[in-house]
C-alpha cells in the first residue's frame, strides 16, 4: 500500500515467529472506533484500491499484510503461518496500537479470518463488515477446484484442464497443488501460474481479465494460498459455520449474487446462523469492484 496525504504512519510489529507485520494507519487519527481491514488471499495484500470505501476525514482505518505477504517480513515464509498464527497476529497488533475495540472489515479470504478472529475474541469487535463470504469449509474449496463453477466458464475450465495431464484430469488440481507445494522450482511456478489464471479468470463477470506475462509472474501469493487450501484453513471442517452462532455482534455479510469464486449459498447459509446480521445483495461477483464498495462505504458512513 503507498502511503499518501491520509497516511498517519508506518511501522512493522514484532509478532514473534520471526515475523513482522507490514502496518499503516490511515484516516483520522481521532476517529472514535478504529476500523481494522483484513485483505484476501490466503497470499495477497493491502492495496491501494481498498481506501475507496472509507471516508479519511472521518474513519481510521488500519490497514496491515499478513504473514508472509505483501511488505511484511520474511515475504513468502510459510513457517508459523496458520489461521491461527494470524489470528493471534490481529490480536497483537491492536495490543501494539493499544486499540481496545474496533470494527472488522474484510472481503474473501479477509471475511473468513474475521470470523475466525471473533469466535475467539468477540470482546474486541464492536462490528463486522464482511464481503465475498468465504468460510474455509472442504465444499467451498472443492466448489473452485473441482470446476464448480464450469457451467458459467465452460472455456475457462477446459483451458485448465488443457495445462493438466490427461491422467490427472479426475483431480487436476490435486496434480497442480502437488507441484506448487513441492520441491522443483520450474514446476511450481508453471503450477501455479495456472492456477492463479483459473482463479483470475472468474473474478471479473467479463473478458476483462488479462494474465499477467509468465516471464514476470511470481508463484508466492499463490503458493501460500495453496498451502492453506490445501491444509483446509488450518480449521475443523465446518469451523465458523458451526460457531456462528456464538458471534453476537452486528455483522452486514455483502455478497454478489454472481460470485463464482464464493458462492452466495455461503453467505445466505452464514446468515442464518448468525444472531445478528444483515446479508445484502449486489448485482456484482467477486471482484472488489466500485459497486461493492459504494455498498460497503454506505455502511461504515452508519456506524
Amino acid at each position: 500500500m503507498t502511503p499518501d496525504k491520509f497516511t498517519i504512519k508506518e511501522l512493522f510489529v514484532p509478532v514473534g515467529d520471526g515475523h513482522e507485520i507490514y502496518v499503516q494507519e490511515w484516516g483520522n487519527p481521532k476517529a472514535k472506533v478504529p476500523i481494522l481491514r483484513l485483505h484476501g488471499g490466503p497470499g495477497s495484500s493491502t492495496s491501494d484500491k481498498a481506501r475507496y470505501q472509507f471516508n479519511p476525514y472521518e474513519h481510521r482505518v488500519i490497514f496491515y499484510d499478513q504473514r508472509g505477504c505483501g511488505r511484511s517480513i520474511p515475504f513468502g515464509s510459510l513457517k508459523h503461518n496458520t489461521t491461527n498464527d494470524l489470528v493471534e497476529d490481529i490480536e497483537k497488533i491492536l495490543d501494539y496500537l493499544k486499540v481496545d475495540q474496533c470494527i472488522i472489515t474484510g472481503a474473501s479470504w479477509g471475511s473468513c479470518l474475521a470470523l475466525a478472529y471473533g469466535i475467539k475474541y468477540q470482546e474486541r469487535i464492536k462490528s463486522m463488515v464482511l464481503q465475498g463470504i468465504f468460510t474455509g469449509s472442504k465444499a467451498e474449496i472443492q466448489y473452485l477446484d473441482s470446476g464448480g463453477f464450469r457451467s458459467f466458464f465452460p472455456d475457462v475450465w477446459d483451458h485448465y484442464l488443457s495445462n493438466t495431464p490427461k491422467n490427472h484430469h479426475s483431480d487436476p488440481s490435486g496434480y497442480h497443488f502437488a507441484r506448487i507445494l513441492g520441491q522443483d522450482p520450474e514446476a511450481k511456478r508453471a503450477s501455479a501460474y495456472i492456477y492463479a489464471n483459473l482463479e483470475g479468470s472468474l473474478i471479473k463477470l467479463d473478458d476483462r481479465f488479462i494474465p499477467e506475462d509468465p516471464k514476470t509472474f511470481d508463484p508466492t501469493e499463490t503458493a501460500i494460498e495453496v498451502y492453506y487450501l490445501f491444509n483446509n484453513c488450518f480449521m475443523p471442517e465446518r469451523y465458523i459455520l458451526n460457531n456462528a452462532h456464538k458471534l453476537n455482534v452486528p455483522i452486514w455479510l455483502v455478497q454478489g449474487r454472481y460470485d463464482f469464486v464464493c458462492p452466495p449459498q455461503t453467505a445466505y447459509e452464514l446468515h442464518q446462523l448468525l444472531p445478528d446480521s444483515t446479508l445484502i445483495w449486489t448485482m456484482a461477483g467477486h471482484a472488489n469492484d466500485r459497486s461493492n464498495y459504494d455498498v460497503n462505504r454506505t455502511i461504515f458512513a452508519s456506524l
